[in-house]
């Protein structure tokens, strides 16, 4: 069940990305991630959106940040989306 209630999480986060949203992180004294936070193209936080979500869609690379600016979707992302079957 949790599985699933992950998964759907995942794929609610890219597709508010893929609307136009970001995520914006902020860094403790170490240079580590200390808060990550996901908003909509209105400015809106979304809630429930937390580091283990954030470091997952890193991994699949479904999002990247340039030159220190927020994360946003990438084409990979994108692709991610769009492979929901639950996106149609």
């Amino acid at each position: 069940m949790r599985v699933q209630e992950d998964a759907r999480r995942c794929g609610e986060q890219r597709i508010l990305l893929a609307q136009g949203g970001r995520i914006e992180i902020e860094k403790s004294e170490n240079k580590k991630i200390a808060e990550v936070r996901c908003l909509t193209r209105d400015g809106w936080r979304y809630p429930g959106f937390d580091l283990e979500l954030f470091r997952k869609l890193r991994r699949k690379k479904a999002v990247s940040s340039t030159d220190g600016g927020p994360y946003r979707i990438t084409r990979r992302g994108l692709q991610l989306v769009r492979a929901e079957l639950d996106n149609r």
